[in-house]
C-alpha cells in the first residue's frame, strides 16, 4: 500500500480545537514536522479536514 509523508506547514494558534485534535492525531506537535502514514480512507479523512495546514506527498 502506498504511504503519505505529511508536513505541518501552518500554525495551530486561533485554530478550532477539533482542528488541533486532528492534527495531533495524525502524528504533527511541532511546525514543519514530518511524519509517515499509510494511505488510508482514515488517514485522508483527516488531511482533508485540516487540508490548508498540511502538506502531502505520497512515497
Amino acid at each position: 500500500m502506498a504511504q503519505l509523508q505529511i508536513t505541518l506547514v501552518r500554525s495551530l494558534i486561533g485554530r478550532p480545537e477539533k482542528q488541533r485534535q486532528t492534527v495531533q492525531t495524525l502524528g504533527l506537535r511541532k511546525l514543519h514536522q514530518t511524519v509517515v502514514k499509510e494511505d488510508n480512507v482514515a488517514t485522508r479523512g483527516m488531511i482533508n479536514h485540516v487540508s490548508h495546514l498540511v502538506e502531502v506527498k505520497e512515497i
